[in-house]
């Protein structure tokens, strides 16, 4: 079944109720920062089993003590989805029990 891209301001209303995503270069973004490398590393696993539940991928960087995600939906032709912002609701549901800000 395809994804319908979502329009701007269905993307500008979703935004308004994930404080600190942000859309940037066309993907929904988020940093979040943790107070350690093992902290972060064990949110990085949490994120990775939400989105093989949601069969839907992101592109997730571990830093020292931060984790990245940047969100599109490639069946969509890179278009925001409302896959995507499923992905970063879970993400920002998790991240509380992380430690993460």
């Amino acid at each position: 079944m395809a994804v319908e891209p979502l329009s701007q301001k269905e993307v500008e209303d979703r935004l308004a109720e994930l404080p600190g995503w942000s859309v940037d270069g066309g993907r929904l973004t988020r940093r979040y920062r943790l107070g350690s490398h093992f902290g972060a590393t064990a949110m990085v696993v949490h994120i990775a089993q939400v989105q093989e539940e949601l069969d839907h991928h992101s592109d997730l960087t571990l830093g020292y003590n931060t984790v990245t995600l940047a969100v599109t939906t490639h069946s969509a032709g890179g278009a925001l989805t409302e896959k995507d912002f499923e992905l970063a609701r879970r993400a920002e549901a998790l991240a509380a029990g992380h430690g993460a800000r």
